[in-house]
């Protein structure tokens, strides 16, 4: 009878540090993004990081995956629940001044996700796609939209939230990029198809 495999220990230890990681950067932001620093954050060394990840590039692309797994599952969440969360409430969670860093390093991570597409071939496939299909559907049910319908109004809120977050990381103009997306939501509401009745034939 053959034995069990054991758990690859190294294996473990990797995932474990990375949990420990995203959970710190969920809970307290990514405002100082050095390796160092989170480093002795998790009690550990930043060369125990480098051994685990490879490098900190590849690291850094492991806590924001685990980040964006999680915000996918709070949208899907809120899908569930019948209640989109409305853009204006994902831009203040955006453009705070905890979100800001998270933001940088995911603009940051798409910058050399284009130079190396075969190495960030993961991450190129997820960071938009997996927000269309979670909005564009609730966008489908919600309000009545055919399934190309949903999709580009979810793809035009996925590029105003990160074009504005773009602006605001280069001019720090938090009250211009605000009123520019209040003006957005404002002129550009979804809105919801109704059925037309067929007349009966007299």
């Amino acid at each position: 009878m053959a034995r069990p495999k054991k758990p690859d220990s190294k294996l473990a230890a990797r995932d474990a540090l990375l949990a420990r990681a995203v959970e710190h950067a969920s809970r307290h932001g990514l405002s100082d993004a050095s390796l160092r620093s989170i480093a002795q954050a998790l009690g550990t060394s930043h060369r125990m990081i480098i051994y685990h990840f490879g490098s900190a590039e590849a690291f850094w692309t492991e806590v924001i995956g685990g980040l964006r797994f999680r915000e996918r599952e709070a949208l899907i969440a809120s899908v569930d629940s019948g209640r989109m969360t409305p853009l204006h409430e994902t831009w203040a969670a955006l453009a705070a001044p905890r979100g800001l860093p998270r933001m940088q390093l995911l603009f940051e991570t798409y910058g050399r996700a284009l130079a190396d597409r075969k190495r960030y071939a993961g991450f190129l496939e997820q960071v938009v796609d997996v927000w269309l299909d979670t909005v564009g559907d609730a966008f489908s049910a919600q309000h009545g939209l055919t399934k190309t319908e949903a999709r580009l109004q979810a793809r035009l809120r996925l590029a105003v939230l990160r074009g504005l977050s773009l602006d605001l990381l280069t001019t720090g103009d938090r009250a211009g990029t605000t009123a520019a997306l209040e003006y957005f939501e404002k002129k550009m509401p979804i809105r919801v198809r109704t059925k037309t009745k067929r007349r009966k034939p007299t």
